[in-house]
């Protein structure tokens, strides 16, 4: 009525009532009436804003990055943003220009700026993985920049969302990353045959030298017997050299004993020693010494004729003395 209003904000909106040129009131969460002819409402929103943002930036090798994220921010001093942008609402509650729009876009374009500066900086491959990195140095330099500092705004949190390459590029690196993928399959399946390789090796290794262990033994227990066999002939060859020696010694001994008892009877004639062992010559040896006494006498005997018969009988009876002494009477 009459150009009388009343207008009321939240807490999150800071509003400022200018009258005729001067701030009559300004604070977040008023209420109060005021005369709209000579009064201009302006109201910024301090409650934090998510700004999203979509860019492609180019990279050190030339390839196009798709960089997707989103810029939190809140407004830290009102009336400075107030005089940087038209904030004032009109009649119907609205802000009358487009300036609070152009506050996204000057943010948007700030970290666009220091996107690109990033970007050109790495490789396409390096790039799509630098998310961290990218999110430290656009947000760092988000809260140094003089712009945004002028507007009075205070930047909260910096999120990239994803970095991508083109679809051509996606697939020439997807492609590059399964061939890649799939020599160090390779490369593992290689690895696991050669293990099992070595393994192989080792365990045949061991085999080896189990049985040149086992040879070895076989080798020493042979020696051992040979070394064995060795000794036994040695000790063998010493008993036949002392019981040659001690035959030796016998038959010296038996030598000596028989020398002995001959002795007695040397330079004796053969007759008087068998008259002496009569009894005790065997017919055989008797036999012998007539046949030799016989020849000792052949020019005195004219004939002699001795028959098998006559000499089985006289060698059966045992009465060699007997014929020995009729030989000698035909002899005579």
């Amino acid at each position: 009525m009459f150009g009388l209003r009343y207008i009321k904000v939240g807490p999150t909106t800071y509003i400022l009532h200018f009258k005729n040129g001067k701030i009559r009131r300004e604070g977040a969460g008023l209420a109060f009436y005021y005369f709209a002819p000579d009064s201009t409402i302006v109201t910024v929103p301090l409650a934090g804003v998510d700004v999203p943002f979509v860019f492609n930036q180019t990279s050190a090798d030339f390839q196009t990055v798709t960089v997707q994220g989103q810029i939190s921010y809140r407004v830290r001093d009102p009336k400075k943003l107030a005089g940087m942008l038209d904030f004032s609402i009109g009649r119907n509650g609205k802000h009358q220009t487009s300036d609070p729009e152009k506050l996204n876009d000057r943010l948007v374009a700030v970290a666009q700026v220091l996107t690109s500066s990033f970007t050109q900086e790495l490789r396409l491959r390096e790039a799509l993985t630098a998310f961290e990195p990218m999110t430290q140095r656009v947000l760092a330099g988000l809260r140094e920049s003089e712009t945004i500092a002028a507007l009075g705004v205070e930047v909260l949190a910096l999120l990239v969302l994803s970095i991508s390459a083109t679809p051509e590029m996606t697939k020439a690196l997807e492609a590059e990353a399964r061939e890649e993928l799939q020599r160090r399959s390779d490369e593992a399946v290689y690895a696991r045959r050669n293990a099992s390789v070595e393994l192989e090796r080792r365990i045949r290794e061991s085999e080896l030298n189990t049985e040149l262990l086992v040879e070895e033994k076989q080798r020493q227990k042979r020696e051992a017997q040979l070394n064995g066999q060795v000794l036994l002939e040695e000790r063998r060859r010493d008993l036949v050299d002392r019981q040659t020696e001690n035959e030796k010694k016998m038959a010296d001994t038996r030598s000596y004993a028989t020398e002995a008892s001959l002795k007695p009877f040397r330079g004796m004639d053969y007759r008087v020693i068998m008259a002496l062992g009569a009894g005790q010559i065997k017919p055989q040896t008797q036999l012998a010494m007539a046949f030799r006494e016989l020849a000792e006498n052949a020019q005195k005997i004219g004939e002699l004729n001795i028959s098998p018969d006559l000499l089985n009988s006289l060698l059966r009876s045992g009465t060699a003395g007997e014929s020995i002494g009729d030989s000698r009477a035909r002899g005579a």
